[in-house]
């Protein structure tokens, strides 16, 4: 199945090019790169200045999918490991 803007909580991130749009931090606003690790609670991105790690909760990403779709996605939904993500309800957001 392949990405879309519906089912991308559902998928995999890593590897997926992504931009923090807020943050409660406000240092990592506007950091962009591609997710190359996932915990739990953290997203780790490598950009042009090094690998940052980003919490999920209290974060809205700019995700580009592979088909050059962009969505916005609420880090709040993305808490948990991504097997776990796929037994959890979501509603239509």
């Amino acid at each position: 199945m392949r990405r879309t803007p519906h089912n991308i909580v559902r998928h995999e991130l890593i590897g997926l090019e992504a931009e923090i749009l807020d943050s409660r931090n406000p240092c990592q606003r506007g950091l962009k790169g591609r997710i190359v690790y996932e915990t739990m609670h953290t997203i780790v991105l490598e950009g042009s200045r090094g690998r940052k790690v980003v919490p999920k909760r209290g974060a809205k990403f700019l995700l580009t999918l592979p088909s050059g779709e962009r969505v916005v996605v609420e880090g709040s939904v993305l808490v948990g490991r991504p097997e776990d993500r796929l037994k959890r309800r979501y509603r239509e957001w």
